[in-house]
């Protein structure tokens, strides 16, 4: 499974960006999952959904302002973002594992994307 992540660019604090990522192939049972990394920090998780899209997770950073979504006819998962801070600027990954629920760790994850990059401006 290839992974292409697209949607990054600047921002300004309290916008609002939606970042997509497109597979070459179904992602039967996979879990999409995204990932953002800041310079000089760990990949962290952001949030989670299954492949019905019935279940979902995130980060407490996170929670309330971003909501992961899929469509499974277009091999495409989502990521709203809104009232976007400076603190989430990073390079935004998306994830895929077979699996049966969410999973939040990053070294579980079999394909990963190129990475996305969103600048939030003070």
């Amino acid at each position: 499974v290839q992974l292409q992540a697209s949607g990054g660019g600047l921002v300004q604090a309290g916008g609002s960006m939606r970042l997509s990522c497109a597979a070459s192939e179904q992602t039967f049972n996979n879990i999409m999952g995204w990932f953002r990394q800041a310079p000089g920090k760990d990949r962290n998780f952001l949030a989670g959904i299954t492949w019905s899209g019935g279940s979902t997770d995130y980060a407490d950073s996170v929670k309330g302002r971003f909501t992961i979504s899929r469509d499974n006819a277009k091999n495409t998962v989502y990521l709203q973002m809104n009232s976007l801070k400076p603190e989430d600027t990073a390079v935004y990954y998306c994830a895929a594992v077979k699996w049966a629920g969410v999973v939040v760790r990053a070294i579980k994850y079999d394909y990963w994307g190129q990475g996305t990059l969103v600048t939030v401006s003070s």
